[in-house]
């Protein structure tokens, strides 16, 4: 994927398939860290530090057949779905391949309690 300068000429650029997936998303993660999207190392993140990457909650990265939709801290979140998949360090994410692959109300949790792990004494 080309390099952007914005979150939307990112999201704009998807293929058709990818798109409906972040058009999904979006509205849920906007619900709860409004504003806070950037592009930070070459994809979409979600940060309540004051600029992207700074205090990230989570983020989005497109590949070929499906949306990665993870969380910096999402080895601490509570999962009773068991779809969250570690990753490095204390990350955890999930892919998805289409727009019904995202339950709202068991994201909305996810990014409820990720923005709650947020510590602004922390930055």
């Amino acid at each position: 994927m080309a390099k952007f300068a914005t979150l939307d000429e990112y999201l704009a650029a998807l293929p058709a398939a990818q798109r409906e997936i972040t058009d999904a998303l979006l509205p849920l993660i906007e619900a709860t860290a409004p504003g806070a999207g950037g592009l930070w190392h070459g994809h979409p993140v979600w940060s309540l530090g004051g600029a992207p990457g700074k205090d990230p909650v989570c983020y989005l990265k497109a590949y070929t057949a499906h949306v990665t939709f993870g969380f910096w801290r999402g080895q601490e979140l509570t999962d009773p779905s068991g779809r969250l998949e570690p990753g490095a360090q204390r990350m955890a994410g999930l892919k998805l391949r289409t727009p019904s692959d995202i339950d709202p109300a068991l994201f909305a949790d996810w990014l409820s309690q990720a923005r709650a792990l947020h510590r602004p004494d922390e930055n």
